[in-house]
């Protein structure tokens, strides 16, 4: 009840963020989503794929990653920004969009003083686009800092941490040598080696883990779960870990395994952990954490707590309506609504069923601004056959991201 009392104190001494809708002219979203949020210091990107405004794909691989760039810069500018002003990216490749074609365009798209970037590989994207990219950017060019340890080299393409007033934006950092290309071989030293090249950053910007407040670790089928938390665990206070989105994907780049990106508070007072009763503390990931007036909260799935807790849907649909009942737990408990979310992440089995998600996804938001958006199916779809213990297979994952 502390916990709660002190960000009831926040939200009354604050006032509230101010939020725009930024609707590019011309924009025609495939969901209930906003091309971009504008709230308060920071501008939130929708994941923009490869179709230009009439739909259409470009011929090469190479002008497909360019046509997606140029709508984010779309929603960038009509916020009255540019490119430079982003902070952080998550960039999302089939496997049919090498890394090297992204890494080409993105030196294009950033030729000075570029964002942070974790990249990952996933199995589909909507509408059948092989490249997608989001995005936030700042409001003011000055409050944007590059954070690169003396380890890296000057002219790297990427930001690996980016300052702004409030918090520190993490790229994603894999496990692997980036100076030998080595992977050590080691399931456990892998995951090490990816936090503790997180850990060089955030040292180098005057924090540490206890800073964290959101984190993204991105595992290949060849890292199990249970191997990663033991790592991770060691790094963080049991129940007071940040918030975390835990996804599995259809690759990493350069053969990784693992990769962890994230997002830390510059004041630590400013941090405050955030659990609903129904859920008990835990060694790896809080339900949501509070940094300053930004809520960050654990991807939800429809699993139903309790002593008997599983999944016992057999579809999307129901699914996520367990998974938004579990989010709005988190967001009562700091006294927010669906109303104050500025972004989500849907993580879906069979991108077949976009559009019945759609339909239940749109009917918790306000129809003039609903968040932001990114979703993927980053995995082939499971197959769906109930346990002995009658429990289906996760269908659908969602993380969000509220502004008082």
């Amino acid at each position: 009840m502390r916990t709660l009392a002190l960000v009831l104190l926040t939200s009354i001494s604050l006032p509230a963020v101010e939020k725009r809708q930024i609707f590019p002219v011309g924009v025609k979203p495939v969901g209930p989503y906003s091309p971009g949020i504008m709230a308060g210091d920071y501008l939130y990107v929708s994941g923009q794929g490869a179709r230009d405004a009439n739909g259409k794909f470009a011929d090469s691989v190479e002008d497909r990653v360019r046509q997606a760039f140029r709508n984010v810069q779309a929603i960038v500018e009509a916020a009255g920004l540019t490119m430079e002003h982003i902070v952080y990216t998550q960039v999302y490749l089939h496997e049919s969009t090498p890394y090297q074609t992204m890494d080409k365009v993105w030196k294009e798209v950033f030729p000075k003083n570029p964002p942070t970037r974790a990249t990952l590989g996933v199995y589909r994207m909507p509408t059948e686009t092989t490249f997608e990219v989001s995005a936030v950017a700042v409001r003011d060019l000055k409050m944007k800092v590059p954070v690169v340890p003396a380890s890296y080299p000057k002219d790297v393409a990427l930001a690996p941490g980016i300052l702004t007033p409030d918090r520190l934006f993490l790229s994603g950092f894999l496990g692997r040598d980036p100076k030998t290309g080595q992977i050590p071989e080691s399931l456990e030293a892998q995951v090490q080696l990816s936090l503790d090249r997180m850990k060089e950053v955030l040292a180098e910007a005057k924090m540490d883990f206890r800073h964290v407040v959101f984190m993204n670790p991105y595992l290949t089928k060849n890292m199990p779960m249970g191997v990663m938390n033991k790592v991770y665990a060691k790094h963080f206070e049991h129940g007071n870990t940040p918030a975390r989105a835990t996804i599995g994907v259809h690759f990493l780049p350069f053969g990784a395994n693992i990769e962890f990106t994230g997002i830390a508070v510059r004041n630590l007072a400013d941090r405050k952990a955030i659990r609903p009763k129904n859920m008990p503390p835990s060694a790896t990931a809080s339900p949501c954490v509070f940094a300053a007036q930004t809520y960050y909260c654990s991807a939800k799935s429809g699993f139903i707590p309790g002593p008997n807790g599983g999944i016992y849907a057999d579809n999307t649909v129901d699914q996520l309506r367990q998974s938004m009942r579990n989010l709005l737990d988190g967001l009562e408990e700091a006294g927010l609504k669906f109303s104050d979310v500025v972004v989500s992440n849907v993580y879906v089995d069979n991108l077949d069923e976009f559009g019945a998600m759609n339909g239940v996804y749109g009917k918790y938001f306000p129809a003039n601004m609903p968040p932001t958006r990114t979703t993927v199916a980053p995995l082939p779809p499971v197959e769906r056959q109930k346990t002995q213990a009658g429990h289906y297979p996760k269908l659908e994952e969602v993380s969000i991201v509220a502004v008082q």
